[in-house]
């Protein structure tokens, strides 16, 4: 075993760099060994499988809310009414004024 103690920072970042990409390919090999195995025991018994890979990752559509509110002092502070009230609206309310006012 080496002793990490007398490399270098880019010897070590290099030794990570090694042991992930042996780890990724381990991973892989095993992964295709247990798809081999599950395919000959299912061919055993007369039966085909048909595995599919899970590394797609699902893309979710997310729609925009519309902004409801606007600061009057400042058009870039807005607010879309959901979640929590923004410091410049809670301030404006704690002066009196309603927040029908600030609609947009």
């Amino acid at each position: 075993m080496t002793d990490l103690q007398h490399l270098s920072a880019s010897e070590l970042q290099a030794m990570i760099g090694n042991a992930e990409k042996a780890l990724k390919n381990m991973q892989v090999n095993k992964r295709k060994e247990v798809i081999t195995q599950i395919k000959e025991l299912a061919a055993s018994i007369g039966v085909t499988v048909d595995i599919h890979e899970g590394d797609k990752k699902i893309v979710r559509k997310v729609n925009k809310v519309a902004i409801k509110y606007r600061d009057p002092n400042n058009a870039e502070n807005t607010w879309t009414g959901r979640g929590v009230m923004p410091k410049w609206l809670r301030a404006l309310l704690n002066e009196g004024r309603e927040r029908s006012e600030f609609e947009v």
